[in-house]
C-alpha cells in the first residue's frame, strides 16, 4: 500500500491539485490536514487523480468534501484522469453528504405561549397524580412492613439511620445553636427599647420549640439526605440495577424506599429535638452575655412560661416532614431517565420540592393550631 499524498501547484490558468497513492480510510490521518488547508478561492481547480491507485468510501468522502468546499468558495472544479470506478464512488458519496441545516427560529406568539402553559399545567397534573400514587404505594409497603416486621431489611435501615441521623448531628446542632444566638441578639436589640429584656426567654423558647427548630432541621435534612436519596437511587436507575431487582423478583419500593423513609421517620424527630436543645443553649448563652440574664433565671422563666405543649407542637410536625421528604426524594429518583444529567436535574427538583412542601405543611400546621388556640 502506497502512502497517499496531495500536492498543489498554482499557475496563471488556475490551481492543479494532484492526488497520488492509496487513499483509504486507514491512511486518511496522513493527508486530512493537507486537504483542509486547500482554499483556492475563486480560481479554476483541476483535480488530477491519474496516479490515484485505490480509493474507498472514506477517501471518496474526503475528496467529495473538498469539492463541496471549493464550490462554496466560487471555484470551478474539474476532474482529470479519474478512473470510472473512482468517479462513480465519489459521485455516490457526494449525493449522500448531509446538507447543513440552520437553526430554526423558535416559534413565538400568544398561541405558542398559551400552548406551553397548557403543556406545563398538564405535566404538573400528571406529576401530582404520579406522586400521589407513589405515596399510596409507599404507605402500603410501610404498613405491610409494620405488620410483618420480618420483611424489613434491618441492615439497610441501620445504615440509612446512620447516614440520615448520626452524621447529620454536627450540622443540625450547630444550626440550632446559631439560630438561638441570632434570636437572642435580635430580640434583645428590640426589647431593650421597651425595657422588656427579660421576655427574650419566651421569644427564644417559643420560636425555637414551636417553629424554627424542627422547620430548619427538616430543610437541612431535605437538602442533605433527600438529595442523597435521589442521587443514589437515580444512579441505580441509570445503570438498570432497579430493572435487575424486578427481574430477580425484588420489590424496589420495599428494598430501597422503605428503609430510607423509616430512617427519616425515626431520626428526624431526634434531630429536631437536638436542634431545639442546641437553640435554647445558644439563646441562653447570648442572653447571659448581652442582657445579663443568668442561666438560672433563663431556666426559671423557661419552666414557668413555656410548657411541654410548645415542644409537642413542633415535634408533631416531624413525622409529616419526614414522610414528605422521603417520598419526594425517592419518587424523583424513580423518574430518572437515561443519563447522569437527568440524575442532576431530578436531584435539584427533589431538594426544591421537598423544601417547598415542608414550608407549606408548616404553614398549614400553624393555621390549624391557631384555629385550635394552641
Amino acid at each position: 500500500m502506497t502512502r497517499p499524498t496531495i500536492t498543489s501547484e498554482t499557475s496563471a490558468t488556475g490551481v492543479h491539485i494532484r492526488i497520488t497513492g492509496d487513499l483509504r480510510t486507514q491512511e486518511l490521518d496522513d493527508v486530512e490536514a493537507d486537504f483542509g488547508k486547500l482554499r483556492p478561492s475563486g480560481q479554476n481547480v483541476v483535480l488530477d487523480m491519474s496516479q490515484l491507485q485505490s480509493l474507498d468510501t472514506g477517501g471518496a468522502w474526503l475528496i467529495a468534501d473538498l469539492v463541496r468546499r471549493l464550490g462554496s468558495d466560487s471555484s470551478q472544479v474539474q476532474f482529470e484522469g479519474a478512473k470510472p470506478a473512482h468517479a462513480s464512488l465519489i459521485e455516490t458519496v457526494s449525493k449522500n453528504i448531509p446538507q447543513a441545516v440552520g437553526d430554526q427560529a423558535p416559534a413565538r406568539g400568544v398561541v405558542v405561549w398559551v400552548s406551553r402553559i397548557g403543556e406545563r399545567t398538564f405535566g404538573a397534573w400528571e406529576d401530582t397524580l404520579s406522586i400521589m400514587g407513589f405515596l399510596g404505594l409507599t404507605l402500603h409497603r410501610l404498613v405491610r412492613t409494620l405488620i410483618m416486621p420480618w420483611r424489613l431489611r434491618r441492615a439497610a435501615l441501620v445504615s440509612q439511620m446512620e447516614q440520615v441521623g448520626f452524621k447529620a448531628l454536627p450540622i443540625v446542632a450547630l444550626m440550632g445553636f446559631l439560630i438561638g444566638v441570632v434570636l437572642a441578639f435580635q430580640g434583645a436589640t428590640q426589647l431593650k427599647q421597651f425595657g422588656a429584656e427579660i421576655f427574650v426567654v419566651e421569644l427564644i423558647s417559643i420560636s425555637i420549640l414551636r417553629e424554627l427548630g424542627i422547620l430548619l432541621t427538616a430543610i437541612i435534612v431535605a437538602g442533605r439526605s433527600g438529595s442523597a436519596f435521589t442521587a443514589s437511587i437515580g444512579s441505580m436507575k441509570v445503570q438498570e440495577e432497579i430493572d435487575a431487582m424486578r427481574t430477580l423478583g425484588l420489590d424496589p419500593i420495599e428494598v430501597l424506599v422503605i428503609p430510607r423513609v423509616l430512617a427519616l421517620l425515626i431520626m428526624l424527630p431526634i434531630l429536631g429535638f437536638i436542634a431545639d436543645m442546641a437553640g435554647l443553649i445558644g439563646g441562653a448563652l447570648m442572653s447571659w452575655i448581652d442582657l445579663g440574664v443568668s442561666p438560672g433565671m433563663f431556666l426559671t422563666r423557661l419552666k414557668e412560661n413555656t410548657g411541654v405543649a410548645q415542644l409537642a407542637v413542633g415535634m408533631i410536625k416531624a413525622p409529616f416532614f419526614a414522610l414528605v421528604i422521603g417520598v419526594i426524594a425517592c419518587w424523583q429518583a424513580m423518574q430518572v431517565k437515561g443519563s447522569s444529567e437527568s440524575v442532576g436535574q431530578r436531584t435539584t427538583a427533589s431538594v426544591v420540592q421537598s423544601i417547598f412542601m415542608v414550608i407549606a405543611i408548616d404553614a398549614l400546621f400553624s393555621i390549624f393550631f391557631s384555629e385550635l388556640g394552641v
